[in-house]
């Protein structure tokens, strides 16, 4: 395997140019063969299909979502007024 293959990572589906960036993959397909371009919504990183932006948001930011939703988790809440009291009820009314 030569250097300039090792290089060449992205492939156009369409044609088989090669390119060592995917950013140049997507200015081709977006200048060469007028495909749209898919935008992520939470960084605006550009893809040529959608599953290949489903991916990358399940991979990038779904991490991210997690991390903060585990963090409510470990949040200690002290009950409402409202809620010591049906919590004595509940106990009081156990008893019997």
């Amino acid at each position: 395997m030569d250097i300039l293959h090792r290089n060449e990572k992205e492939v156009c589906e369409q044609c088989g140019e090669k390119f060592v960036k995917y950013e140049d993959l997507i200015n081709h397909a977006r200048h060469i063969h007028h495909h749209p371009i898919v935008k992520c919504h939470e960084c605006g990183k550009e893809f040529i299909h959608e599953k290949d932006r489903l991916h990358h948001a399940r991979e990038e930011h779904e991490k991210k979502i997690d991390g903060r939703e585990h963090k409510n988790l470990h949040e200690h809440k002290s009950p409402s007024p409202q809620e010591n009291v049906d919590l004595h009820r509940k106990n009081f009314s156990d008893n019997f």
